[in-house]
C-alpha cells in the first residue's frame, strides 16, 4: 500500500509539469528510478520502501525542479502514527527506560530510535506545545460556566505546589480546557495571576456560573477579577468535608440525608432537608451543623440555572474524573517528576480526555443564560407565570 502511495504521488506530481518541455522537445520531468532502498518503522514491524524519483532536463541546475515526496520525507525513519504513539504510551504508564521491551513485540526487537534519549526529546515538544497554548488568544471566546480546583499530584516536588485547573462550557454547551499552570497551594494571589492573564488575553466577558470547592483563594480571585460571576460550591467537596467530622458508623446514614438534599425537585424541599440535617447533627456535632451551614446559598445556587444543566454544575466531577487519570500516570513514576513535567503531562492528558467530554444537556438554554434571564427551581420564570 505505501509503495502504491508512492508511485501515485510521483505521478501525480510529473502530471502537473507535462506540458513542460526542454530544448530539444522532450519532456522535462521524467521518471528516473528509484533511491536506495530503506526501512521505515510502523505499527505492523519494519516495512522496506524504495522512494520513487525524478529527473529535470533542464540546462541549468539552479532552475531545475526537485520533487519532495510528503509521504516519505527524506530522513524519514518512523511512520506518523509511531511518532505520535511512543509519547503516548509514555503518557499512559511506560516510563522511558521501558520502550525497548514494551515496543518489541510491536515493531519488533531491532526497532531503531526507540531509546530513553528519543522518548525525552519528543516530550520537549509537549513542552512547546504547552507555551503555546498557554499564550493563546481569547477575544473570540465566551465561556457561561466555569469548573475550578487545584489538584494535587503525589510526585516529589515542592508540596506547595498544586496544578490549577479552569474547565469551561462554551455557548454551544462544548466543555474545554480553559487555564492549567502552577500555583502556590491554591493561594489567592496563584489563582488572581491565573484569572487576570486570561482576562488580559481577550476573556474579558467572566463565566456566569463557577463551579468550585471550599478554597477561599479562588473564591476571593474571581470576585476580583470577574465580580458578577455567582458561586457554586461543589456538593462531592462538601459531603466528603462533613462526613470526615463524623463517625464512621453514622457516615453512610448522614451521606443519603446530603444526597437528598441536592437531588431534590426545587429549592423549596432542599432548604427543608437542609434544616433537618442541621437540625439532627447539630446538637452532637456542631463542626457538622457549622461546615454545611455556612455555604448554604453557595450550595443552593444551581436552582437558578436551568434544570437541564442541574447535573453538570452541581459538582466539579469534569476536573476530578480527568485527573483520575493524570494521578494514576504520576504514581508510577512519583519519585521522577519536576513540577514542570507534572503540568505539561496534565495538559496533554486533559487534551485527549477533552475529546470526551459530555456536552452539557439542551445547550440552547446557555443562550437564556447570558441573555440574563431568571431561573425559578430551573425553570424560566416565564413560563412559570404562563
Amino acid at each position: 500500500m505505501l509503495a502504491q502511495a508512492l508511485e501515485t504521488e510521483i505521478e501525480i506530481f510529473i502530471g502537473q509539469y507535462k506540458d513542460l518541455t526542454d530544448e530539444l522537445g522532450r519532456q522535462r520531468i521524467v521518471r528516473n528510478g528509484h533511491l536506495p532502498e530503506r526501512e521505515i518503522q510502523t505499527g505492523i514491524g519494519a516495512v522496506p520502501v524504495r522512494a520513487p524519483r525524478i529527473r529535470d532536463r533542464h540546462a541549468k541546475p539552479s532552475k531545475r525542479i526537485k520533487f519532495s515526496s510528503a509521504i516519505l520525507p527524506p530522513y524519514l525513519r518512523k511512520t506518523t502514527s509511531m511518532e505520535h504513539l511512543i509519547p503516548w504510551l509514555y503518557l499512559k504508564g511506560i516510563s522511558t527506560g521501558d520502550f525497548t521491551d514494551a515496543l518489541s513485540a510491536l515493531v519488533g526487537k531491532d526497532a531503531p530510535g526507540l531509546s530513553a534519549t528519543t522518548i525525552s526529546r519528543l516530550k520537549t515538544v509537549w513542552e512547546q506545545d504547552l507555551q503555546i497554548w498557554q499564550k493563546r488568544d481569547l477575544s473570540d471566546k465566551h465561556y457561561v460556566y466555569f469548573w475550578a480546583d487545584g489538584i494535587y499530584c503525589n510526585v516529589r516536588m515542592d508540596d506547595k505546589q498544586c496544578l490549577l485547573v479552569i474547565i469551561g462550557a462554551t455557548k454551544d454547551g462544548k466543555k474545554e480546557l480553559v487555564a492549567i499552570d502552577g500555583g502556590f497551594r491554591e493561594s489567592e494571589l496563584s489563582w488572581t495571576q491565573l484569572l487576570t492573564d486570561l482576562k488580559s488575553r481577550g476573556l474579558t466577558i467572566g463565566p456566569k456560573l463557577c463551579i468550585g470547592d471550599g478554597g477561599l483563594g479562588f473564591w476571593k480571585a474571581l470576585s476580583k477579577v470577574y465580580p458578577g460571576s455567582r458561586w457554586q460550591r461543589c456538593w462531592v467537596h462538601k459531603v466528603a468535608n462533613i462526613l470526615n467530622k463524623l463517625p464512621k458508623s453514622l457516615q453512610p446514614q448522614a451521606k443519603q440525608k446530603l444526597h437528598n438534599i441536592w437531588h431534590a425537585d426545587d429549592k423549596d424541599e432542599a432548604v427543608r432537608l437542609f434544616n433537618d440535617f442541621i437540625q439532627v447533627y447539630g446538637a452532637k456535632y456542631p463542626k457538622v451543623a457549622q461546615c454545611l451551614e455556612k455555604d448554604r446559598d453557595a450550595l443552593l445556587t444551581f436552582y437558578n440555572f436551568p434544570a437541564e444543566h442541574w447535573r453538570h454544575i452541581r459538582t466539579t466531577n469534569p476536573i476530578e474524573s480527568t485527573f483520575a487519570t493524570v494521578r494514576l500516570r504520576t504514581a508510577k513514576v512519583r519519585g521522577c517528576f519536576s513540577a514542570n513535567t507534572v503540568i505539561t503531562m496534565a495538559f496533554k492528558l486533559c487534551l485527549s480526555a477533552e475529546k470526551r467530554w459530555i456536552r452539557l444537556h439542551r445547550p440552547e438554554r446557555l443562550t437564556e443564560v447570558i441573555r440574563g434571564v431568571k431561573f425559578v427551581n430551573g425553570i424560566e420564570e416565564k413560563r412559570i407565570a404562563a
